[in-house]
Formats: C-alpha cells, structure tokens, sequence
C-alpha cells in the first residue's frame, strides 16, 4: 500500500469471490480509468478465480500496486464441516467445557433434533492443566514447567497439527497462556490463544471461537501461501469481517476473521456511498440468490456484532453486524398450512431457477418475477443466461392450481410474501436497535436487491432508494474502499462507583498499542492511524451491554450520560443506577480516499430499448419501457413504470415512482410527489 498518501502508479483491485461468480472492481487512480467484471468462480481454486477475474479485465499482477480480496474459503470450510482437526488445552476441571454448552435449543419445539452440534474436539483430543487463575487476573495455582512438558506431550500424541489453548479468566491474565503457547508453537504449526482471539468473558464461547480458529488456521494458511506465490507484484490484502482489510499475515494468524467477509465489504462500499452522498442514515439491502442480507449504517460506519454464529457454532469476534435471511432470487416457494413461504432452501447455481433454462422445475423468487415481465426474455444475462418464461410459468402452475388462482396473481403473491419477509429483516437492524428505519435511505445492490427495492420500501415505509454504482458487483468496491484496520475487544468489567483511572488507561494503551503494530509494520505513520473506541456499557446485572462510543482522553461522567441516553433510546428508559464497563472495543485503521470519477452520460436524452407488459398489481399489465443503464445520460429522469437494466442487474420503477441518474452513476428511486 501506498506510504503516506504517496500517489499510487498502478491500478487499485478489489475482487470478492463467491460462491458462484468472482467480481473484480478495478480503479487507476490516475487517469481515472475504472474496470468491471464478473467471471464464474472456480469454487475448488480460489487462486485461479483471482487470476481469472485480473485476466479478464486485462491486467496482469504486476500492474496492479494493491490487490485487496475477500473470499467464501473460510466461510465454506466451516459450514461444509471441511475444518482441520484441533486438540484443546483447558484448564484441568474445564475441558469439557464445549460439551457443557449452553442450555439453550437450536429448534426448542423439535426434540428429535439435537440440542446442538456436537462438540468440534472430542474428549480423547481434550487436555486438562494443571493450573488456576481468578476472574480479576490473580494466580490461585501456579502453572509448572512440567505440566506445560506433559500437556505438549498429550497433545503430540492425538497426532494434530493445530491446537487450541483457553485457560479459565485467560482474559484477565494471559500469562499462562503465553507460555503454554510459546511451547506448543516448538511442536506444531498452528496454535490459537483465547486472549489473543477472543480476549473476554463467557468461557464456552471464548473457547469455541478458539477453536474454530484453530481449525481453519491450515486452511488458510495454504491458501495464502499459494496466493502470494502465485499472485506476484501486486501488495496483498485480505478483507476481513469488522469491514476492513488485513495484511496475509495478520489474516493467517486470525483466519476467522476472513468469515463473511463478502458481505462485510457490501456493507464497507455503502458506507463509502453513503459517506460520499451526505447520507446519514443508511439501510442496506443486499439480495442475492440464496440470502439477503441488511446492515445499518449511520453517519458512515456500520453496526458491529461479537456474538454470532456459523453453521451452529459460536463465532464471538467483532463483525458487521449484518441480518441474513434465506430469501434470495433463488429461494424456493412453497405452500404449507400457513400459505405461501420464501425459503430457506434454495435452487442452487445448478440447475438454478426454472427461468434460467437449465433444467430447474420448483418455483423460485426469479420465476415469478420472470413471469411478471420484469426480466427480459431477449437478453442474455450477463452473457450466459438466456431466460426461460414459459418454463417459469410452468414451474408456477401447480402451486397457482392448488390455490385456485392465475399464475400472474400467483407471482404477484410470491412478491408481496418475500417482501414482507425482507420487512421483517430490516425492522430487526431498526426498530429492535431504537432507530426509526423510515427516516433512512434504503441502499440496494446485488443481483435482486434493485429488482425488489421499491416495493420493498413501499412496504417498510422508506421514501427513498439508491441504487450505486456498481451495484452488481459491490463487494469488489467495498474491497477497494476498505481502510486498512484491525479490531479487538477485550473485558474490563469496572463498575462506576469503583473507578479505577490508572488500569483503565493502561488496558487502552495496550490495545492501541498492540492494534497499530501492524499498520506500523506496513510503514504508516503514527500520525494517519486513527483510532476508534467503543464502550460496551450495562447496568449492573444486566446481561446485555449497550455501545457507546467514546473519545480519548474518557470522560466518565460524559461516558455516563452518554451510556443512559442511549439506553433511552433503545430499551425506552434509563436509570440513575451504577452501571459497568463491560468491555472495551478498539480499532485503529488508516484511511484510504480512492476517487471515482463521473460514470453517467452526459449528454443526450434516453431511449428506450423496448417496451413490454410488466404486472405490478392485480389491475393488469402495463406497457413499460426498457433502458440500458450505462446509457443514461446524468440528471436523467424517468417516471415509472421502467425498468433500467445492467448486464447483471434489473432496476424496478413501479408506476408512481421516479428514477434520476446522477453524474456518479449512482440511481435514486422515489414516489413521485402527488
């Protein structure tokens, strides 16, 4: 990466490959030159895709000064269950701690489905240590060097090549973890520390998120090994899942955090967008062909979560906190005792929709829209796909013959009932957060998300829409927009009658410390990393903390107050009771400002390229015109009904909105004004 702010000679390249497609977003920040493109993945090499996607935008490596990526590998291994095997140090009495759990049920009114997955280490893979410390850090059984020989002993003889150390209140006191480590790091590959991974209270989670940190450590590091051998000349950079980018090395030590990175960099572009168009309030929608995913995004930067999970295990490390539901383009629709529902189960990229001609026959989200005119049956999608309408009506008969209704009312059903699933998606980012999501700017992207959008935000209240640049292939922007950052949370647990100034000061510093090394080591300045610190409040024997950001140096009496407005704001009330600091958050990044140029036409006014029958209501079809989005010239509007397409992706005006094109090439979507 650049030093300093120093210009950059070669192209800046985000690719984002995913389960289906690479897309690649390439910027020349000094002619200004901007490339786009999407090739099929290839799901079994990864690097490959990389080299395919630089290819076909012609580029090679070595023109490229910043290859910025995120990648599906780790998120794959995990749900696929393709992990490495790890044996566990815990502290002895404890190491049964990932069988113990939590008494909580993955389906509560299901008991012939298991409580839970089974434990990812079983007991003959489980070491126990001799050793104790106390929740404050306080050692109440010393460890010794010969129980550190034994443990690298027993675990040498489970024969694995990752191992997982988390030592009880590790948080507070890692020194024994420091050691044990240092010694099974002379014995094996890859070791995964708590305090280094998950530095906070909850043993269970804390020691499963190790874990599975552990068993993706292999994985990774092949992976990143080959792509830096292979992908010569450009500076490597991986997106990880905070909404950032890391270098290899950080990223092969911490390989977790490179899950769901796809969507991460979706939500690092719009909060790009919305900081570039003055947007305050943002709710992203991202609609692909299995899942949908929503974010909020306010005053530039996205919520963050530490408690998520994947594929059924706990994964507690910072992420954008995104909502995912299983309701894409894709999804199935079926009729059960309740009517009409919209997946989870998907058709898959193979045979895909029915629309699409490859052999599909259940009907999807795409098929209805298919049948409702919105896609265009003359037209190759994205090249390759040349859609199917009659064999999408037929996909929707036997469901509209069981309900005694057209096909045409049927698809218009199927698009009110995934609506209203979406809706329920952004009320959990909004209003179960304290934010009122009629008031923010919907921000849709991916392959369906422009398709669904107004109806959508008709549905939800929101009055206006923006569909970016890029909207096909936004997780490769957000790759190029993404600031080079590193985040940690770590427990601090001080209550507010009992403040102690000097260990709160002394935690931060180290932590700030620790995150700029790094960015050190990349040779940025002291003095272009900013930090960002985030306190995780609660009243005293709450279980839920609340964030509030802060500045340096911490004011307690404004952190205070601070904390109760937002508690305020949120839960509906606020107290004059003790509260704690439950832990901190920091994340030191440095900025990057890449400048995208003017996109739209400038001249000129548009032209249909056909008019065809769309249905958008019960009151039949009406003739709609069809525009090439490229084709716009800016300050271009139109009154729906429209349809503007791209090669990947169809915008839907619907009568009584409008569409205006920007000089960005960004579109905005609103009701007209009566």
């Amino acid at each position: 990466m650049p030093q300093d702010g120093a210009p950059t000679a070669g192209w800046q390249v985000g690719i984002d490959i995913g389960g289906t497609f690479t897309d690649l977003v390439a910027l020349h920040p000094a002619s200004g030159e901007v490339r786009s493109i999407k090739v099929p993945t290839r799901r079994n090499d990864p690097v490959a895709s990389i080299l395919g996607a630089l290819a076909a935008a012609g580029l090679s490596p070595e023109q490229v000064d910043d290859l910025v990526h995120g990648t599906t590998l780790v998120t794959n291994a995990i749900v696929e269950d393709r992990v490495e095997p790890v044996a566990l140090v815990a502290t002895q009495g404890f190491e049964d701690v990932l069988d113990i759990g939590r008494a909580g049920r993955q389906q509560l009114y299901r008991l012939e489905v298991p409580p839970r997955r089974a434990a990812q280490v079983p007991p003959e893979r489980r070491v126990g240590l001799a050793e104790r410390v106390d929740h404050d850090g306080a050692v109440l059984a010393p460890l010794e060097p010969a129980a550190i020989a034994e443990a690298v002993r027993r675990v040498q003889d489970t024969g694995v090549q990752s191992a997982a150390v988390s030592l009880l209140h590790a948080y507070a006191n890692p020194a024994h973890e420091r050691a044990v480590g240092e010694a099974l790091k002379q014995a094996l590959p890859f070791v995964s520390l708590s305090h280094e991974v998950n530095p906070e209270t909850r043993e269970f989670e804390r020691t499963a998120t190790t874990v599975l940190n552990a068993s993706v450590m292999p994985i990774a590091a092949r992976y990143l090994d080959r792509l830096q051998r292979d992908v010569k000349g450009a500076r490597l950079h991986v997106m990880h899942s905070a909404g950032g980018m890391a270098s290899p090395d950080a990223a092969a030590r911490r390989p977790l955090a490179m899950a769901l990175s796809g969507p991460a960099a979706g939500v690092c572009a719009a909060a790009h967008v919305a900081g570039a168009l003055g947007l305050d309030s943002v709710l992203t929608f991202d609609m692909g062909g299995t899942t949908t995913d929503v974010c909020l995004v306010t005053r530039g930067a996205a919520e963050i979560s530490t408690d998520s999970k994947l594929a059924g295990r706990p994964v507690r490390q910072p992420m954008v906190a995104v909502e995912s539901i299983g309701a894409g383009g894709g999804s199935l629709v079926t009729l059960g005792t309740g009517g009409l529902s919209i997946g989870p189960e998907s058709a898959g990229a193979e045979p895909g929709p029915a629309a699409y001609g490859r052999g599909g026959t259940r009907p999807t989200v795409t098929d209805a829209n298919a049948v409702l005119g919105y896609l265009d049956p003359t037209r190759r999608l994205g090249g390759a796909i040349t859609l199917d309408v009659a064999a999408a009506e037929a996909a929707l008969a036997p469901l509209a013959e069981r309900l005694g209704v057209g096909i045409v009312e049927l698809a218009l059903g199927v698009q009110r009932v995934a609506n209203a699933t979406m809706v329920r998606a952004l009320a959990r980012v909004t209003v179960e957060r304290g934010v009122d999501g009629r008031q923010c700017t919907l921000l849709a992207f991916g392959g369906a998300g422009p398709m669904h959008a107004a109806g959508l935000a008709r549905e939800f209240g929101i009055r206006e829409i923006v569909v970016p640049r890029f909207s096909s292939a936004f997780s490769a922007l957000g790759c190029i927009v993404a600031d080079m950052s590193y985040t940690q949370q770590q427990s601090v647990r001080m209550l507010s009658p009992q403040w102690d100034g000097e260990r709160f000061r002394a935690l931060h510093d180290g932590m700030a410390a620790a995150l700029a090394e790094p960015l050190h080591r990349q040779g940025h300045a002291a003095d272009r990393i900013a930090v960002e610190r985030t306190a995780l409040v609660r009243y005293v024997g709450q279980s839920t903390a609340v964030e509030v950001p802060f500045d340096d140096p911490l004011d307690i009496a404004v952190l205070g107050r601070d904390f109760r407005r937002r508690h305020r704001d949120i839960y509906g009330y606020e107290t004059d009771e003790h509260w704690e600091l439950q832990s901190l958050r920091l994340s030191a990044r440095v900025g990057r400002t890449p400048r995208f140029g003017p996109m739209a036409a400038t001249a000129g006014a548009p032209t249909p390229m056909s008019v065809a029958p769309c249905w958008f209501d019960k009151g039949g079809a009406v003739p709609t015109p069809r525009y090439d989005r490229d084709s716009l010239p800016a300050e271009t509007v139109i009154a729906g009904p429209a349809i503007v397409e791209d090669a990947w992706s169809t915008i839907v005006v619907p009568p009584g909105w409008t569409l205006r094109a920007d000089a960005m090439g960004h579109l905005w979507i609103g009701e007209a004004m009566p």
